[in-house]
């Protein structure tokens, strides 16, 4: 048991230490993008498509399978209804 804590801890304690190099990369997009734009050029609009598109994604295969899941649900309980 105390061995799963500690390699929990050390693992936070990874993830953590290695924030600062991956929030830096978010910057230098955004001032590249903002850059961009102020010069004419439309990779702003490609880079804001790109984020809509991967945060759509997700949550449309989530509501998909929950949405099967309850009709599956409730054909199953439709059915059961029925024999008693």
């Amino acid at each position: 048991m105390k061995t799963k804590v500690f390699v929990l801890l050390f693992m936070l304690l990874l993830t953590a230490s290695s924030m600062n190099t991956a929030t830096a990369q978010c910057a230098m997009c955004s001032i590249s993008a903002e850059q961009g734009t102020k010069n004419g050029n439309t990779q702003g609009k490609g880079l804001n498509t790109g984020i809509i598109y991967l945060l759509a994604i997700p949550y449309l295969l989530i509501s998909g399978m929950g949405a099967l899941w309850y009709l599956k649900y409730r054909k199953g309980s439709a059915g059961y209804a029925k024999n008693n």
